[in-house]
């Protein structure tokens, strides 16, 4: 089990609040630019939604250069809030900005949340609330929507509901809520939405757990809590909070690192938990908390030419690492995929490139309309995800380098995804993600099958 986090300082500093009954936990690193406004609406959705619980909100940083720490500090002091909402709260709203210690020499995410919670189990809160420190969109209602369920419906978990755009979140609609969804029997849309209610039991389940690694130090955290939750047996809710509103990233250039940390993550949970699983047959939804929401998500850039090269590229290094790692079948019908991203890439680039220097840069609906004869079949994909899960537990101690070695399919299934939606709505668009979730369940007795029939060479 990981050392605590709580050095003397932070100790010192939790001594001063003696206890709080609910918590905003902010994990950060180089937010200055958006801190501020998550910090204000924290403190105002406390004010405002729980008057009379004893507050506090906590930011724990990685040491931020840009004065992340200072913007939480000098951010708006409550009494601003309260004559804004014209709600006194009858306990003072207190705020603390620490330095989180790395774990084992690891820092990240995760490093921070496990701050977090032995903090707020420290201070025995009954609710803790943890949002992201890029959010754009949230608002004082957050609080209220992922602390309520726990504290007037007695859930133990509250996971986001969001409206994302079609290309937002590929990790999770490609890979994390249909595996999740399937072995585990229930649809919690935003297993790594980075937005949580948890419980103070589970934190305390939490800290308790011995299975934690250097990915569940960083990105690895989200789908760690949603896991552990749900093998756990706690109560389990969703809240609906209406679009979010963040820091976007290309799934080509910016997603690789959190790419490996959350799949390695989830394979590994996957093969510790596989008695969990492993009877579970199709699934539920889980309960829903708050307000259908109307809103338009903002839309993200994606470079799909570079997705659909990166697969093709991948597969002059790693075919071979392929054939031990997918089914027979399976590695043959990714390496025909190649070929076709081969082509139909290098048809794409000489038609984007025909309106010669200087033209404005192709946008995603051009790059994906000119890849329109690429497509990644959902089964396909179901069944390789599936093939990862038995790799794991036939190789262990290799994860990282079996996900590693999947990050270019990844993007091929990406690339598909994105040339298939290009002229659908967001809301048809999700129609896709269900159909997508529905063949892993379909196809959950290959894994099962295979899991029980003993581990088999690829």
């Amino acid at each position: 089990m990981p050392q605590s986090m709580l050095t003397p300082a932070i100790r010192e500093q939790i001594a001063l609040l003696d206890r709080a009954d609910i918590m905003v936990g902010i994990p950060s690193f180089k937010n200055a630019a958006t801190i501020g406004y998550v910090v204000h609406a924290a403190q105002a959705g406390l004010v405002q939604y729980f008057p009379d619980l004893r507050p506090v909100v906590v930011n724990s940083d990685a040491g931020s250069p840009d004065g992340t720490q200072r913007v939480v500090i000098e951010t708006e002091p409550p009494d601003y809030v309260e004559e804004i909402l014209l709600v006194r709260p009858r306990n003072k709203l207190s705020r603390v900005s620490l330095t989180y210690p790395e774990i084992d020499g690891v820092g990240g995410k995760g490093a921070a949340l496990k701050t977090i919670f032995e903090i707020a189990d420290a201070l025995e809160v009954q609710a803790l609330v943890v949002v992201d420190s890029d959010l754009r969109s949230i608002l004082p209602e957050w609080v209220e929507l992922l602390a309520g369920p726990i504290l007037k419906g007695g859930y133990d978990f509250v996971a986001p509901l969001y409206s994302r755009y079609k290309y937002d979140g590929t990790i999770t609609n490609t890979v994390t809520y249909p595996l999740t969804r399937a072995l585990y029997g229930l649809r919690i849309r935003q297993p790594i939405g980075g937005d949580f209610g948890v419980s103070g039991d589970l934190v305390k389940h939490y800290l308790r757990a011995d299975d934690w690694t250097d990915d569940i130090s960083k990105f690895g955290i989200d789908i760690w809590m949603t896991t552990t939750a749900l093998t756990g047996g706690f109560a389990i809710c969703q809240a609906r909070l209406g679009s979010k509103v963040h820091d976007p990233k290309d799934p080509g250039s910016d997603l690789g690192p959190m790419f490996r940390q959350v799949v390695g993550t989830v394979l590994r949970l996957a093969v510790l938990h596989a008695d969990r699983w492993l009877d579970i047959r199709n699934s539920h939804d889980v309960p829903a908390y708050g307000f259908e929401r109307i809103a338009d998500p903002p839309p993200l850039d994606v470079n799909t030419v570079r997705l659909v090269s990166e697969f093709h590229n991948g597969s002059l290094m790693l075919a071979d690492a392929w054939r031990g790692m997918f089914a027979p079948a399976n590695v043959d019908a990714i390496l025909e995929l190649v070929i076709e991203a081969g082509s139909v890439g290098d048809a794409a680039r000489s038609k984007l490139e025909m309106e010669g220097p200087g033209a404005a840069t192709p946008t995603t609906a051009q790059m994906a309309a000119a890849l329109a004869g690429f497509h990644f079949p959902d089964d396909l994909w179901a069944r390789i995800v599936y093939d990862m899960v038995i790799a794991a537990r036939r190789d262990p101690e290799g994860i990282d380098r079996l996900v590693a070695s999947f990050v270019p399919v990844y993007f091929g299934r990406v690339a598909s995804f994105i040339i298939e939606n290009r002229d659908l709505t967001t809301e048809q668009a999700e129609e896709r993600v269900m159909r997508q979730a529905r063949e892993f369940e379909l196809l959950k007795p290959y894994l099962v099958d295979l899991w029980r029939g003993g581990i088999r060479r690829g």
